[in-house]
């Protein structure tokens, strides 16, 4: 077996272990289906293109979460993608039309407290963990998450119950 198959295969082996992750985490945070493709695609162009070597399992994890993270973040601050981004994709990606409610509401979140709820609740993420990935204290996190958990419930009320 050469050098560039076995590359191959550790890419394509990397995809099938991240793929799905990144994902869902870049549908929540660019509120676009096309977009959270677009970057994930570019979180496995960074990984080919730099190769990184990690210290274990969790660090390699933390680093393609780090990579699809700053990228949205960058997607976000483009004029383009503030003016065109339809929030109703999100949506298609619920099961049942409460799962959207409480997506389409997620998404309206600031990032600062989607990213954490979504790495918690969605991916099942601790708070040490996610702390990590985020470069934040872990009480900064545990804050978050009240602090999204509250608007989120607030927004959800208002939205749906007083209607």
């Amino acid at each position: 077996m050469n050098s560039s198959s076995s590359k191959e295969m550790l890419i394509a082996e990397k995809y099938d272990l991240y793929a799905s992750l990144l994902f869902r985490l870049c549908v929540v945070q660019l509120g676009s289906i096309s977009e959270a493709e677009d970057v994930v695609q570019d979180c496995f162009v960074k990984y080919m293109t730099s190769m990184p070597v990690f210290n274990d399992a969790e660090h390699e994890k933390a680093w393609f979460l780090r990579v699809a993270i700053n990228r949205c973040h960058d997607k976000r601050r483009c004029k383009f993608f503030k003016d065109t981004v339809p929030l109703d994709s999100i949506v298609q990606c619920a099961s049942s039309e409460s799962q959207g409610m409480v997506l389409e509401e997620l998404s309206k979140l600031p990032e600062k407290y989607r990213t954490p709820l979504v790495l918690h609740y969605v991916e099942g993420y601790s708070v040490k963990e996610i702390a990590s990935v985020m470069d934040l204290s872990e009480s900064t996190v545990k804050v978050r998450l009240h602090r999204a958990r509250e608007k989120l419930k607030y927004e959800i009320e208002e939205a749906y119950v007083y209607v």
